[in-house]
Order: C-alpha cells, then structure tokens, then sequence
C-alpha cells in the first residue's frame, strides 16, 4: 500500500499542539472533539498511511492528563436516532464509547444529556446510567439558542445547566454523533468555570475540513461527499483573511456561529481569545501529508464512492434526491467520472459479454481482475475467490472449492434456513476456503493473500448484499455498488 500520510509525525505534532493550547488558558482546556475518535475510516481512506484510531493514539500520549465527557442529546434518545455505520442507537452507542475509552485506560468522568426538556425518555436514560454508577447531568434546552447572547450567558441560560466537575487540566468532549450539543456543553462548563474563579479555555478539534489545504482540494471535496447528508458546505474563512489576510477552509456553521461565540466569550473573559474559527482549532493533520499526489487520488476515489453510495442509498429510499444531486455537483467540481474508477468500466464491460451480474477489482499495482455470477456463487464470492488466486499466483482453472462441498451449504441455505439465493456469500467462501485450508496447499496459499487485498478498489454492478459489504469493509477494500438489484438478460 503506497503511503501519502506521515502518522507517526501526527501523533508526535498533534499531541504538542494540544498541550500549547492548554498551556494557554491556565487551568483548564475543554476540547470538543468532532468527528470519530476511533473507527475513522473515512480519514484513513483519503489519507492513506492514516491509522483508523490515530487519534485515540494521539491522545494516549496525554492520557494522565485528559477526562473524557460524553454528550447525548435527549431529542437523539427519544427518537432512538442510530449510527447508520454501526446500526445502533445513539443511547447503546453512549456506552460501546464508554467501554472502547476505559479499556484503554481514559477516565470518563460522566454522561451529558443536553436538550433535556423534561423528557420521560431521558429521565429513563438517567436511571439506567446511574444504576450502573455512571454520573449524569442535565443540560437543559435554552429558548433563543445560539442567537439569544443575553440570555444564554445568564443564571436562567448556562447557570441552570448541571455543573459538571472536573479534575484533569484537558476535558476532551464527545459524542456519539453530530447535533448532539458538544459545543454547547464546553460554552456552558467555560461559563459555570468562570464562576467559580476558575480559567478554563474552548478549542475544537476537527479532522475536516484541513484548513490549511484549498478549497479545491480533493481531500476537502471528499469531506463535503461525506456530509452531503448534514448540507455542510467548506468556505474560506472571511474572518481568519480578515484578521492575518491568510486563506484558510473551514465550513459554514462555524462560520456562521462564530459571531455569536464571540459574543460569548467576551461575557466570558472580557475579551475574546480567538480572531477567526479556524483559530480554535488544533487540528495539525494538513501538515503531515507526506505525499499530496497519493492524498489526492485516494480522495477522488473516495467522492467517486460517496457519489455510487448516495445513488444505493436513494435507490434503498435512504437519502434525498437533493443529497445525490449535491454529490453529483462535487463530482463535477472535483472533474471526475465514474468512469475514473478503474474497476467501474472493467465490471462494466464485462456485464457487456457476460450479461449477467458482475464485478471487478483493482489491485494496488493496478492489476484488474473481473468475476461474474454463476449457479454456485455470487458475482463478489466469484471475484474474491479469483483475486486471491491471482496473487497466490494459481491457475484461474483451478477449483479451490469442490462443487461436492458448496452443493450442501446452498442445501442448507435454501431447505433448512429458507433462504432464497442459494449463492454461497463472501463470508460463506472464505469459512469453505479455511476449512480446506488444511488439506489443500492451494487453499492455504490463497487464503494467506486476504491481507494483500487492502487498499484495493471493487465494484459490482449489482447492489450487494449487507454481508457482502461488510466482509468488504473487514479486508479493507473500497466497493462501490451500480444502483441495480438484479441484472436481467437481454
């Protein structure tokens, strides 16, 4: 895998970084931390050398010094909102980031349920928690919020919210996902800090957009595609030009809530301590791309997925057409077709002879290798199975599974779990492939290149099916999916 991110100089620079930013205030930093603290595929995809859980990393280098607070909004709980990407609620997800945080030795010091308005819901959430020992607080919703400046800063705004102590000088801010009130509950705790003598400071730490790469960059379009469904928009920063006359990319709601910020930290302090929104930030992750070219392509693939996903998802009755055109619009921007993802036009033209389901792989040196749907496999096993014995180097006309052993797992499939494909899956391949594995030295070899696979690039021209993706994501491969669910003969 070609590399285009230093992550070694992230965790070293970033963690500096931060540490000159609490040296700043004094007493107290709180950080709200958005995006995914671990997990973050999506930065480790348009920045390849970029470890999925870098910035937990990071943060162990100042674990002594750091408490975490997790926010959940009560308006999230009594919807049951979920994490698309894990298919749990935001409620369940509060306490999965709970358990990943102290097994790795972070103290979490409570849950923070914001826009609580008396909520039945909540009121259950907290019962539950504090059975369980953990310390909850209520951050109530404040009428006029985020414009009523008056109203916020008073006794009857902040000073109605729970007071949440903390013990550690840096107090990272979290939350299962956007729109929780992250930012909200660190202007509070700067507030409630304030009045009882103690200097506490803001800062955000965001991985997208990089602020200090061009509005056109790959890198900042691809974070656009990402959030196509939130209408975040990346924007020069009037204020960050105003005040250095430098040019720097953040995206519209910081923009737009910091006047109001602003505000704020004036009642606050007496005085503001940043000039611009990218000014809060501490994110160094700009500086540690090593190699743009491969950052460059890496992201351009990745608004090319976002792009085939959005067109899935509508298909599905998942998204908007508003949410495909914008990607459609990004594409555009960033001058890409579809037919810049390689295996696109190899699936293609294969569909093109076979006429019937197919798909095809991009390998890291650029080798393309197609397969296509049969009585015994499905278009994705078939091309699992060929590009594993392309680079064990085996004939293609070589069966690693015997058709003896797969007619009884589709048996089983079809007449004892009545199912109705009886195509044998990815997973269903691989657990074949590892049991004869024993046996066969052909099946050893070929299951001993799944780790070659990452950073390759799939697409099926058939839309597959949930454990086909998943088997996908867990050997690192790039899918992208034409919106179709079955390919008919001509």
């Amino acid at each position: 895998m070609k590399y285009g991110f230093d992550n070694a100089k992230y965790l070293k620079i970033q963690s500096e970084h931060i540490k000159e930013r609490i040296a700043k205030f004094g007493d107290k930093l709180y950080m709200e931390f958005g995006g995914k603290l671990f997990d973050d595929y999506h930065a480790s995809r348009v920045l390849p050398g970029f470890e999925p859980d870098s910035k937990l990393q990071m943060l162990m280098q100042l674990k002594d010094e750091l408490e975490m607070i997790i926010v959940i909004s009560a308006v999230d709980i009594e919807k049951n909102k979920m994490r698309a990407d894990l298919g749990i609620t935001y409620d369940m997800d509060v306490l999965r980031l709970r358990d990943e945080f102290m097994d790795r030795g972070f103290s979490v010091n409570s849950v923070v349920i914001t826009h609580y308005n008396g909520q039945a819901s909540a009121e259950a959430y907290r019962k539950r928690l504090e059975n369980m020992e953990i310390k909850v607080y209520y951050h109530y919703t404040i009428e006029g919020y985020p414009n009523n400046v008056s109203l916020i800063d008073s006794d009857e705004g902040f000073g109605r919210n729970d007071y949440v102590q903390t013990t550690r000088p840096l107090v990272v801010v979290t939350a299962p996902g956007p729109g929780s009130g992250k930012m909200a509950v660190c202007l509070s705790q700067l507030y409630q800090e304030n009045k009882r003598g103690i200097k506490a400071g803001y800062a955000k730490f965001e991985t997208f957009p990089v602020w200090n790469l061009s509005l056109t960059h790959p890198v900042n379009i691809a974070y656009e595609a990402a959030t196509a469904d939130l209408e975040d928009v990346n924007m020069i920063d009037p204020f960050h030009l105003d005040a250095y006359g430098v040019t720097a990319v953040n995206y519209n709601r910081d923009i737009e809530i910091f006047p109001v910020m602003n505000a704020l930290f004036e009642d606050i302090y007496g005085e503001a301590p940043y000039k611009s929104p990218t000014d809060m930030g501490v994110n160094m992750i700009g500086s540690c791309i090593c190699d743009d070219q491969i950052c460059c392509e890496a992201s351009k693939q990745e608004i090319i997925r976002r792009y085939f996903s959005g067109l899935c998802n509508l298909a599905d009755g998942k998204c908007t057409e508003n949410e495909v055109n914008k990607l459609s619009l990004l594409m555009k921007r960033a001058r890409l077709t579809v037919n810049d993802r390689a295996c696109v036009v190899a699936a293609r033209e294969r569909l093109e002879k076979a006429q019937k389901a197919t798909a095809a792989i991009e390998m890291e040196d650029g080798t393309i290798v197609t397969g296509e749907t049969s009585p015994l496999l499905g278009p994705s096993a078939a091309l699992l199975l060929n590009a594993i014995k392309h680079l064990a180097g085996i004939a293609h006309n070589v069966k690693l599974i015997p058709q003896t052993m797969i007619q009884p797992i589709q048996k089983l499939k079809v007449d004892y779990l009545h199912g109705r494909n009886p195509r044998l899956h990815t997973d269903e391949v691989l657990v074949a492939i590892s049991m004869m594995g024993r046996l066969d030295e052909n099946c050893r070899l070929a299951l001993e290149q799944l780790p070659n696979l990452k950073g390759a690039q799939v697409h099926s021209t058939v839309m597959l099916s949930e454990v086909d993706r998943k088997t996908f994501n867990k050997l690192g491969i790039g899918l992208t999916c034409d919106p179709v669910r079955k390919i008919k003969k001509v």
